[in-house]
């Protein structure tokens, strides 16, 4: 890119252009009619909130939390869950008080079902960023995040994603246990029973429930009862 148009990327042009983007899709908003798809809905108040989350103004995270909480009961209501997790995401990033709430309900389908784990992988990521360095609830999350990498992906993705998670896990047991090579961060697995999911998985759904506190916008129970028997 020429050094001149470089100069013309600046913090008032950005400002402009989600400002006109939040100012459109609030006119496409209001301009739908009733027999609207919700999903179709759903879609245009998620791209809202997250507009308004980038532009950060006074009154648009509780702006964004009412777009994006209504998003999400429409995507779990059609079944669409990695897009009900993307929403739980906007949800976390408002950091309001019930943010932590949302990080939770997002984390339980994220894990539960067979979404993108890029998309898992970000919500667990949220849970890490969010937890003390000497909590095992971090330690816990990585390990789920390596997991699911290797139980959802195959062949280069694959790869490229573990190695991810595997940064990931000695980044957690660097601040956990002030890990520092391959030999520590392999004790450090077994002493904290992270290689055995049978042992974390229930740990992170301990830790899950914590975070949402009773406080579920679905039924956990039905929906285990439609998810396929392997």
């Amino acid at each position: 890119m020429p050094q001149d148009d470089i100069n013309l990327i600046t913090p008032d042009s950005s400002r402009s252009f989600l400002e006109s983007a939040l100012e459109e899709r609030q006119s496409r908003l209001l301009a739908m009619k009733a027999e609207i798809p919700p999903v179709e809905r759903a879609d245009l108040q998620l791209e809202t909130a997250d507009i308004m989350l980038e532009l950060g103004k006074p009154g648009m995270p509780e702006a964004a939390w009412g777009l994006a909480k209504e998003a999400a009961l429409i995507y779990i209501e059609a079944k669409h869950w990695e897009a009900a997790v993307q929403a739980c995401d906007t949800l976390y990033r408002t950091e309001l008080p019930a943010a932590v709430t949302a990080l939770g309900n997002g984390l339980w389908l994220a894990i539960t079902y067979p979404i993108n784990p890029e998309v898992s992988l970000l919500m667990l990521n949220n849970l890490i960023d969010d937890t003390p360095d000497k909590s095992d609830g971090a330690a816990v999350a990585a390990a789920v995040a390596h997991y699911l990498a290797d139980l959802r992906l195959s062949g280069e993705k694959r790869e490229s994603l573990m190695f991810l998670t595997t940064n990931l896990l000695s980044k957690v047991a660097e601040r956990h246990s002030n890990v520092s090579d391959q030999g520590q961060l392999n004790f450090w697995m077994d002493k904290l029973e992270l290689n055995d999911p049978s042992v974390f998985l229930p740990r992170m759904s301990q830790v899950v429930e914590a975070l949402v506190s009773g406080n579920w916008w679905y039924d956990r129970d039905q929906l285990r009862a439609e998810l396929p028997v392997n």
